[in-house]
């Protein structure tokens, strides 16, 4: 059945491959995007023209995640258009590269701010709708560096991503009594096909990242071109649209608490495997099985 779907982050990268998947699949969906008449004027005109080329019903929205203001008009967008909202998916995200003490505090804030906040920012729009409806799919997408093989110069991102994953299995207990259901998709490290790495920032204090190129000069780089000699040549970053359009087609109730896309097997997926055991088994220990899935 066709569902509404709200994105975040679908200007580019896997939120544009997932907004046009998801709306390919029959469903209807409004790619969020900062700034429409802007910088992202011509992300929302592809959008446009791609819905009209393949007759599908894809409409780009204006959804800045910095903003309570702009969250909650994108979600009452939807409502009016609509009167309902069936998935939310929260995949907008920023990447920095560089030593972590080069960061200044407020640059992590920052991260932060868009990684995380944004998240809950679009949540405390949409949730009042959800558990109205007694029904939808909170969709996370999250990353193998929460759990697995973590390089350096990457801590203020994959801080932000492990706060993103701990968040959303809080939500997912959370909000389960209401009938609303959760699910992680957890990419690996694809250096292709997205704008990640090519448009990652930078740290602040020049100095000490002048100070750390004395004992790790050509680290990043190196990590870069290790992570893509790690990539096999059949990874396609298309997947992960396929995978969340799977996880969205699912009945409810038979869905994947989390999915993983990642082709260079970070190691992500085994200890992921036996943190959410060990998560279900403590629920079922302290009477709080039924959290595990949506109510009927």
């Amino acid at each position: 059945m066709s569902k509404t779907v709200l994105i975040s982050g679908a200007s580019s990268g896997f939120g544009a491959l997932t907004a046009r998947a998801l709306a390919d699949a029959g469903h209807i969906v409004y790619a969020g995007m900062r700034d429409l008449a802007g910088r992202n004027a011509t992300a929302a005109a592809d959008a446009k023209q791609y819905a009209s080329e393949h007759k599908v019903d894809l409409r780009p929205v204006e959804l800045d995640i910095s903003s309570d203001a702009s969250a909650q008009q994108a979600v009452d967008t939807v409502i009016s258009e609509q009167g309902h909202l069936d998935v939310l998916i929260h995949n907008a995200g920023h990447m920095v590269t560089g030593p972590a003490e080069a960061f200044t505090p407020e640059q992590l804030a920052e991260l932060y701010d868009t990684n995380v906040l944004g998240t809950q920012r679009l949540n405390r729009a949409a949730l009042p709708k959800l558990r109205e409806q007694q029904d939808g799919l909170l969709l996370w997408v999250g990353s193998s560096s929460t759990r697995g093989g973590t390089p350096p110069y990457l801590a203020p991102y994959f801080a932000a991503k492990a706060a993103m994953d701990a968040l959303a299995q809080s939500y997912a207990l959370e909000v389960a009594r209401f009938g609303i259901e959760s699910a992680i998709v957890v990419p690996g490290a694809f250096t292709h096909g997205t704008n990640h790495f090519a448009h990652s920032g930078s740290p602040a204090d020049a100095d000490v990242v002048a100070a750390y190129e004395t004992k790790y000069a050509g680290l990043m780089e190196q990590v870069s071109q290790k992570l893509a000699e790690l990539e096999p040549e059949w990874a396609d970053v298309a997947e992960v649209a396929k995978a969340i359009v799977t996880v969205v087609d699912t009945e409810k109730g038979r869905r994947p608490f989390r999915v993983h896309i990642d082709p260079s097997d970070d190691g992500a997926a085994v200890v992921n495997a036996v943190a959410d055991r060990v998560r279900t088994e403590l629920l079922r220990r302290i009477g709080l099985e039924d959290l595990l899935h949506p109510a009927a």
